[in-house]
């Protein structure tokens, strides 16, 4: 299970090193999947998992406007990346740009997959706290 919070810097051009805590929910992958955030940041996937969340969200018919605005998210965003041996990766362009991901990061643990967070946006974001009649 992901868990946890870590500020990070990017080593080059997108270039940045997991922690070694979440690294360790990879299951020693050497190639992770990445996706733009419902409410910001980018997501980070395992591939077994990013399989399982694709085929439920898949599950949901394409008749339906729900169907059609989470496979356009999710799918349209989603690239696959490689993981070096010392956790490093390269976030796509794309991402970083739709993320607002400069030169510090906030990384969290989310359970079944990781975030990259802008740092004041994840310090705005955790500070607002959750509310639990939203849907």
């Amino acid at each position: 299970m992901f868990l946890g919070t870590y500020r990070v810097r990017f080593s080059a051009a997108g270039r940045i090193v997991l922690p070694r805590k979440l690294r360790g929910e990879l299951k020693n992958a050497q190639e992770i999947i990445l996706t733009r955030g419902f409410d910001g940041g980018v997501w980070g996937f395992d591939k077994e998992e990013w399989e399982r969340q694709a085929l439920l969200q898949l599950e949901i018919p394409i008749t339906e406007k729900k169907g059609r605005d989470i496979r356009r998210l999710l799918f349209s965003a989603a690239e696959a990346v490689e993981l070096d041996k010392q956790g490093r990766f390269v976030i796509p362009e794309s991402l970083l740009a739709q993320g607002n991901l400069k030169t510090e990061v906030c990384l969290i643990g989310a359970g079944d997959h990781f975030e990259a967070w802008d740092v004041n946006e994840w310090e705005r974001v955790a500070n607002k706290g959750f509310d639990s009649t939203q849907g």
